[in-house]
């Protein structure tokens, strides 16, 4: 099996503005720089034909390339904060994008997240992080901005286990966008 998602590189001087938010919270597990991506459409693991056919079908993705930006962070879990992450601005392409890339995982019956698309930067995971201090590293966080910045190609990454828990991510094809 392969674990596939299609996703956003996140720019280096980008991911450079990221690093400075970690901060030593207990429960916590920060990404590494090289993880940095923003997310599409996760596919799971899918057979080698499947993936095959879902980067093929990628291929046929119009869409313009787009000007992004940080625009805060937050965490996932309520009250049990799951995943710490730096917000990417609304954008109406972008939602598109990401629309595109979860009709694709329809169409090979793949499950598709029924929460809305919300753009983000993952920069840690949390396993009884407490909320009290996730609550006030976002407060203290909650200001960060970007400049607009540009995308102009998205990836099919496959994700590979890893080294101390954290997965390795590899591109395994690559879509301009704005075409």
């Amino acid at each position: 099996m392969h674990r596939i998602f299609a996703a956003l590189p996140v720019p280096g001087a980008i991911a450079e503005r990221l690093l400075p938010l970690r901060a030593d919270l207990p429960g916590v597990r920060w990404r590494l720089r090289e993880h940095f991506h923003i997310t599409l459409q996760y596919y799971g693991g899918v057979e080698i034909e499947i993936a095959e056919e879902i980067a093929a079908a990628l291929e046929r993705v119009d869409a313009p390339a787009l000007d992004l930006e940080l625009a805060g962070v937050g965490w996932f879990g309520r009250k049990e904060p799951r995943a710490i992450y730096a917000r990417i601005g609304e954008s109406s392409a972008l939602t598109q994008l990401a629309t595109e890339c979860r009709k694709i995982a329809r169409t090979f019956g793949l499950k598709v997240d029924a929460n809305p698309f919300r753009p983000h930067v993952t920069l840690a995971y949390c396993k009884d992080a407490p909320l009290s201090q996730v609550r006030a590293w976002s407060e203290d966080f909650q200001s960060l901005r970007s400049a607009p910045f540009l995308i102009d190609q998205f990836h099919l990454f496959e994700s590979f286990t890893g080294d101390r828990r954290q997965s390795r991510y590899q591109a395994q094809a690559d879509y301009r966008l704005g075409q």
